[in-house]
């Protein structure tokens, strides 16, 4: 008879430990590594004390008395809005460069936020990226909604700085940051220093910008040694913290393990499901996580802009420390299919097109949209000729960003392999064939090729911690890749659990059913074992009116609210530009007519649910 492990007794009662449990579910890492801090730092001192600041998760975190907190030096808060991680990564950096050089600070998520408190705010830097069309992550519509809304407070005492995140591929390029930007000057906040808008080569702007943050708080938060009352401290209990093995800057070669194409071969879609092998790597991750892609450019693309610009491959070009061939610049290490407005700002300089200059201009907004959303860099070359030298070229480019792809399986049921599904970009267009960078690279990889890749994780696109609650999943197109996750994750917890899971409700959407229905073999099984207890369909094509996803909301609109009232968590994967906003209208309009509320309560109704960590999106 093997031995039986020790237990340790909880000295709580049911009721206790349900509090606990409602206490912590839906927090992140981090917040629960504060929590543990705080905690142990009641126990060590046997009475409860108000934690002064909340800073990143593997530093000290000071404690103060509350008389003490009266007489505390003036503090910077550091509020961060993030959809990927992102902005949440830039924020924990800048606080801790803050509380090593001896500055009192605090971390807040936008929606852990107390917006009564933004009134006594003496110092506030705001880290916030912008998602899409234009929009807040999900983790700060309700702060956006309520600092442009008429309850705002006026700040003629707010000294403020904004570092905004995006991608300049978007014609609304880091407009969240500058919507806040602008809005807190508005209500009478003093600007230190300009706003940053960082492109997806973060660093390039977040890091001047963050040693120009942290000089300007040196200077207004002065260095003083904080009271002797302010010694103790609480270490989050956390343990040794180590740096993954494999990361953005350093992936994993992962071996190919399989590439089938699910659409169907006389479809207009080429959808592919890739396996890849983890083993050796360490890498772990979970349902809702992202698998980072470092993709090189299509060779052929490479020639033509090379012959477009009639430029030597060959020629050596040294950029930021590096010397290679202008062909490797262009292979591996630059943008060249997505457009981005600084590079056509630098090109309508040599072009001298008065159409181009016109979309450029201020009232010229929808063709720069079209420009941005309709062309690849070798349309603008071939639309609006111009001369370039190789060594400005690479310069004026973007550094080729990894492509992040939501994870399409749950290592309870794969093991140490990851899935993918992967929408293949390829279409006829001014002519000549257009191809994505990254779902070519993966489509037509060799059977022995391996795949540079690195984990993100996405601590805001969580399974419940509470295996009994609901899951609402909505996810058309590609969109449904994060569920097959989800799926496979609840169906081996339902298996270990002896069945204790929440019900499990899909909406899928697609054009046609014959040749888009993505996993359908899968769903089915599914359905019949009672992992899956609803499935709804919107096939658009396949009947005169069209129907999508945001339909088939709102013809069960009843059922869909009594699951969200009884505690359902709502997830939505896909696209930004339009499915998203359109699921949310068809959300909110539910909440209206089937909850009896306003359409500003309903909107405070899914901002409460986003902030609980009950309605979250992966949207790109």
């Amino acid at each position: 008879m093997s031995a039986q492990p020790n237990r340790i007794l909880s000295p709580f009662s049911e009721d206790k430990l349900a509090l606990l449990a409602r206490l912590t579910e839906g927090l992140d890492t981090d917040s629960l590594y504060w929590l543990s801090g705080y905690v142990a730092g009641v126990a060590a001192s046997s009475r409860h004390v108000p934690l002064s600041t909340s800073v990143a998760s593997n530093t000290a975190v000071p404690l103060a008395a509350p008389a003490a907190e009266a007489a505390s030096p003036l503090r910077l808060t550091v509020l961060y809005g993030s959809q990927t991680g992102n902005a949440k990564r830039q924020a924990e950096a800048l606080a801790r460069e803050m509380e090593g050089a001896g500055l009192h600070v605090r971390l807040v998520r936008a929606d852990a936020y107390n917006t009564r408190e933004l009134a006594g705010e003496r110092l506030l830097y705001v880290v916030i990226s912008t998602q899409g069309d234009g929009d807040p992550p999900d983790d700060s519509r309700g702060f956006v909604e309520f600092l442009a809304g008429k309850r705002a407070p006026k700040l003629p005492q707010l000294k403020f700085a904004v570092l905004g995140l995006g991608d300049s591929s978007y014609p609304q390029f880091c407009a969240v940051g500058a919507k806040i930007d602008a809005r807190l000057a508005e209500l009478g906040a003093s600007r230190l220093f300009e706003r940053g808008d960082a492109d997806l080569d973060i660093a390039a702007v977040a890091a001047p910008w963050s040693s120009t943050a942290l000089e300007q708080a040196r200077d207004l938060l002065k260095t003083e040694a904080p009271p002797a009352h302010r010694a103790a401290t609480v270490t989050p209990l956390r343990g040794t913290v180590y740096a993954p093995t494999w990361a953005r800057e350093k992936p994993f070669a992962a071996p190919l393990l399989a590439n089938q194409r699910i659409s169907a071969r006389n479809g207009t879609k080429d959808i592919r499901h890739i396996e890849l092998s983890l083993e050796n790597s360490g890498l772990t991750y979970q349902p809702g996580d992202a698998l980072g892609v470092a993709s090189t450019n299509p060779p052929a693309l490479v020639d033509a802009v090379l012959a477009q610009l009639k430029l030597d491959g060959e020629r050596a070009v040294a950029a930021q420390g590096e010397s290679h061939s202008l062909r490797e610049w262009l292979l591996r290490k630059r943008e060249i299919t997505a457009v981005s407005k600084p590079f056509l700002v630098e090109h309508a300089k040599r072009a001298k097109s008065e159409a181009l200059d016109r979309a450029l201009a201020p009232d010229g907004k929808d063709a720069l949209r079209e420009l941005l959303g309709e062309y690849q860099l070798i349309d603008v070359l071939r639309a609006f000729p111009a001369t370039w030298n190789a060594e400005e070229f690479v310069a004026a480019l973007r550094s080729l960003a990894p492509r992040m792809y939501s994870i399409a399986s749950s290592q309870k049921a794969v093991g140490d392999e990851v899935h993918l599904t992967v929408a293949v970009l390829d279409y006829e267009k001014f002519g000549i064939r257009h191809v994505g960078a990254a779902s070519q690279f993966l489509a037509t990889l060799p059977e022995d090729a391996d795949v540079p890749v690195f984990i993100e994780d996405n601590e805001r696109f969580r399974l419940p911690a509470d295996a009994a609650r609901d899951v609402i999943m909505i996810g058309p197109g590609t969109g449904v890749a994060p569920f097959r996750g989800f799926i496979q994750d609840r169906a081996a917890t339902r298996s270990i659990e002896s069945g204790r899971t929440g019900r499990n409700w899909l909406f899928f959407g697609n054009p046609h059913f014959r040749t888009d229905f993505l996993y359908q073999v899968e769903w089915q099984k599914a359905l019949k074992d009672g992992t899956l207890h609803k499935l709804d369909l919107a096939f658009s094509r396949d009947q005169p009116e069209k129907v999508y996803v945001q339909h088939s909301l709102r013809r069960r609109g009843r059922e869909l609210y009594d699951w969200i009232a009884n505690g359902a968590y709502v997830y939505v994967c896909g696209d930004a530009t339009r499915m998203a906003h359109d699921v949310d209208a068809a959300l909110r309009d539910i909440v209206i007519e089937h909850g009896g509320k306003s359409d500003e309560d309903a909107r405070d109704f899914l901002n409460r649910l986003a902030a609980e960590r009950r309605y979250a999106r992966d949207v790109y």
